[in-house]
């Protein structure tokens, strides 16, 4: 055991030897994309991707302004045992007679970005002429299981219990777990049918719009589908709790989770990330009431627990010690709301942020929070109503392909308006209501040399990865 700790740290401070020495003459940029389900991780590298190849709508990209990118290709990626991003197939769904938007991350994946570079400095004999981006994909719901890291069974089962007590989607499953008796011996068809009537809760909460929802290989299980270490639930706690009993076995596996399924993950694809985006459904929370706005700012607050923030060191590389340097959230849907309403979206993300990005802050790394749309399928439009001017978007419906336009509501300039009520646990907006409609992409048609169209898309490459160009 302990020379195979030995071996795997030799391995990997050799490896980190290896990057750094590489990164010398042509340097790597990991980008990692989140979020959670729904908030369209697939359509923003497929948008990010074609808007770097054909930079015609980046006008916020300062390298491309100012002509530093001479060229940018696609490149087969450094890492062959991961699956290849498939940006080919979802530019086709987004791009077609009739336009689909394209399946969402089911596990991780990676494509790599190359560009070359005008060179800088005097004379222009300084500067790298190159830079890879290797853009690293995969499912909010495997991030927040980080946070599980530092919880024991114990704490994860108080926790989890008491925050879904009331919610109707796991009236079931609390049933359930409320009769069991975890002191007694293991049955281990009782403890499949806990397993499965727990992730039925978990996907009846992800359709809801909840967003905790660990651990994430419940709804995205791929090999590990019908493994005991998928095979347990979170409890009430017994007085006892024998070897062989219900509640130890739990434990056990739920121990097994975090050693066999979480932290190989950190060590073999988290661990390696400089930049972050973390793309979230602030709209998507609204619509769903104060309540999911409340458990959208608490799963923020986890997910950043689970980085490790702050400036990058060529030595703190080396070791293996890497931070990350820079984290964007993003507010997704920016197409969903009239151009005047954008200001309010952005500043209630910032405010639903504001205790997690202080933390950040605070360590080292450079955070932002802004309101976009990684593709544009809306038009603004006005029309009037009861005498007064009414500020819209028209897009085609994705549940019957009709045109429609719809006003979400008024979000109000101060984001306490919402955070309060959402903090105080209400159960409703009492002065507002919101609504949100299901788009489908539009039908594009580029000229050459434009990438899709986009709502401040540019802006986010531009804290992301500008500074490198």
């Amino acid at each position: 055991m302990v020379l195979s700790y030995l071996t795997d740290s030799i391995s990997r401070t050799l490896e980190g030897v290896t990057s750094s020495v590489s990164d010398l003459f042509e340097p790597t940029l990991r980008l990692g994309v989140t979020g959670l389900s729904g908030a369209g991780k697939t359509v923003f590298i497929t948008a990010l991707v074609a808007n770097l190849l054909d930079r015609g709508r980046m006008p916020q990209l300062a390298a491309q302004t100012q002509g530093r990118i001479e060229a940018v290709v696609l490149q087969p990626q450094p890492d062959l045992t991961l699956p290849r991003f498939d940006y080919e197939g979802h530019m086709t769904a987004l791009m077609g007679d009739n336009p689909r938007w394209p399946q969402s991350t089911r596990a991780v994946s990676e494509l790599r970005l190359s560009f070359r570079l005008r060179p800088s400095g005097f004379l222009g004999l300084t500067g790298n002429t190159r830079l890879h981006l290797d853009i690293v994909d995969y499912p909010g719901e495997w991030l927040l299981d980080l946070s599980l890291l530092d919880k024991d069974f114990a704490r994860w089962s108080d926790e989890t219990l008491d925050r879904i007590a009331k919610r109707p989607e796991a009236a079931d499953f609390m049933a359930q777990a409320r009769a069991e008796d975890g002191a007694l011996r293991l049955d281990e068809a009782r403890a499949q049918a806990l397993a499965a009537s727990f992730t039925a809760y978990l996907n009846a909460a992800r359709h809801k719009g909840w967003s905790d929802l660990t651990p994430g290989r419940f709804l995205l299980p791929g090999e590990l589908a019908g493994s005991p270490v998928l095979t347990f639930a979170p409890l009430p706690r017994p007085a006892s709790t024998p070897r062989n009993s219900l509640w130890h076995e739990m434990a056990r596996r739920y121990e097994a989770y975090k050693a066999r399924v979480i932290k190989p993950f950190f060590r073999d694809h988290f661990a390696k990330i400089d930049r972050q985006v973390v793309l979230m459904d602030v709209l998507g929370a609204i619509h769903a009431g104060p309540q999911a706005v409340e458990d959208l700012r608490r799963t923020m607050a986890e997910i950043l627990t689970a980085f490790r923030p702050g400036a990058n060191g060529w030595l703190t590389s080396l070791l293996g010690g890497k931070r990350v340097e820079r984290i964007l959230f993003a507010a997704t849907k920016a197409d969903h709301l009239h151009h005047h309403q954008h200001p309010a979206l952005t500043a209630i993300t910032e405010a639903l942020l504001a205790d997690a990005k202080r933390r950040a802050d605070f360590s080292g790394a450079r955070t932002m929070a802004i309101s976009m749309a990684s593709l544009r399928t809306t038009v603004e439009d006005t029309l009037q109503r009861d005498g007064a001017p009414l500020d819209v978007v028209r897009g085609r419906l994705l549940s019957t392909g009709k045109q429609a336009a719809m006003y979400a509501g008024d979000l109000p300039s101060d984001p306490a308006r919402i955070l309060a009520p959402a903090r105080a646990g209400a159960d409703r907006w009492l002065d507002a209501d919101f609504g949100l409609m299901a788009f489908a992409p539009a039908r594009m048609t580029l000229k050459p040399g434009d990438g899709p169209p986009h709502i401040r898309l540019d802006r986010a490459a531009q804290f992301l990865i500008g500074d490198r160009l």
